[in-house]
């Protein structure tokens, strides 16, 4: 069976989405200035959870009622795999810009189609041209649009929760805006790092209480820690559950 579902990824499913990709992206390059509106939000939710449809995985989401309406937020994710990005974007109710490497900037429609989305590049490599991003990230960040970003910079190479880089915290500490931690379960086993097929695999992401990271008194390490092992518990309970 599995021989046969990956015949059908390749011959069927892929070439849908890569005119779903197309098309979503088309419409984001034209309708760029309503980057924020709920309507063109929708679409590119409806391309995200194509990728669920076509490829026949289930997903289920908890913790929705932690979102305040019109609140902005700093969304922080573990990152297990490519699937990440599609659930986020497919079931995240919320207006948010994504926090992206630089290097997804070459990636055809889909690049020039996040950059007139209002999605943020950040070139790591570039000290100057990082903080330029993160300035870019403070200046969206108002009237309820959030940001995602994955902390621990890359996808999981074992399938366990990485180290945790400070500069989701830094931004939420300047801004002085809440954080909400995001878990994922079951990405990791649908794709994991270096394979080229899908797996079907039930998929999970919990939406945690906002954290007021003023209760760690600008100490961005203790903050990063907490977060980090809020979401490493919710890992572990949903292995459990």
């Amino acid at each position: 069976m599995q021989v046969l579902y990956v015949i059908y990824q390749y011959l069927i499913a892929w070439p849908i989405l890569a005119l779903c990709t197309i098309f979503t992206a088309v419409t984001t390059m034209i309708f760029q200035h309503w980057r924020n509106s709920w309507w063109l939000h929708g679409v590119q939710a409806w391309w995200s959870r194509m990728f669920f449809y076509m490829m026949f995985l289930p997903v289920t989401i908890s913790g929705t009622e932690n979102i305040r309406k019109g609140q902005s937020y700093i969304f922080v994710s573990n990152h297990q795999s490519m699937f990440d990005v599609w659930v986020i974007y497919g079931w995240l109710p919320v207006i948010f810009k994504w926090l992206m490497k630089a290097e997804l900037r070459k990636v055809p429609f889909v690049g020039s189609a996040c950059k007139a989305a209002g999605h943020v590049y950040v070139d790591r490599r570039n000290t100057r041209s990082a903080a330029e991003s993160i300035k870019e990230v403070e200046r969206v960040l108002r009237d309820g649009v959030c940001t995602v970003i994955f902390p621990e910079g890359t996808r999981t190479k074992n399938g366990q929760l990485g180290a945790f880089k400070r500069g989701a915290f830094q931004i939420a500490m300047d801004l002085n805006l809440p954080v909400i931690p995001l878990t994922l379960t079951g990405c990791y086993e649908v794709m994991p790092y270096g394979k080229a097929y899908v797996r079907r695999h039930p998929i999970h992401m919990h939406i945690g209480k906002e954290i007021d990271l003023s209760q760690f008194e600008g100490d961005r390490d203790r903050a990063m820690d907490y977060v980090r092992q809020q979401i490493q518990d919710t890992i572990d309970a949903t292995k459990h559950a």
